[in-house]
């Protein structure tokens, strides 16, 4: 069995949608250094069990993708995984706001980019602003919850109205 068929073998699940596992199964995370110095291979079963809906997974992201004020190497391909899983919005409120947490962790970190490109921070805020509807949409839905406060500090951040 090959890699990429032994992957999406694992990343199966009723709970995860096919664009989601299309997104994580894009990446090539034994070839990423991870924020605790090993490959990010270890990761994909952290963002799967984010992806079904564990909070604690978006919180175990912590070290390994961002620490700190500073982004780590995997830092824009979990963010990708993690607007596929915002795409496809997530039911569970606790799932939402885990989530709206984690993307505000990685948006209050040291912009690492120069002014010709874009380092990990500008990656990752370009796939953040992605989901701007969706944002606007918490927001409207669940005023005053702690997911329309975290949707309202990301919009903020990324320099957007909230409506």
């Amino acid at each position: 069995m090959r890699g990429s068929e032994k992957q999406a073998q694992v990343l199966r699940s009723p709970m995860i949608p096919d664009s989601v596992v299309a997104e994580i199964a894009r990446h090539d995370w034994e070839r990423i250094e991870c924020g605790c110095g090993r490959s990010a291979g270890h990761l994909v079963d952290a963002v799967r069990d984010a992806a079904e809906g564990h909070p604690a997974a978006f919180h175990a992201l912590e070290g390994h993708v961002f620490f700190a004020q500073h982004l780590k190497p995997p830092a824009p391909a979990v963010c990708a995984v993690l607007m596929a899983v915002w795409s496809a919005r997530p039911p569970r409120r606790a799932t939402r706001e885990a989530l709206l947490w984690t993307l505000l962790a990685l948006l209050c970190t040291v912009d690492d980019g120069g002014t010709h490109e874009a380092g990990l921070h500008g990656q990752c805020a370009a796939f953040i602003r992605t989901g701007v509807d969706g944002f606007r949409r918490e927001l409207a839905a669940v005023p005053g919850s702690g997911t329309a406060a975290y949707a309202e500090a990301v919009l903020e951040i990324l320099g957007l109205p909230s409506s």
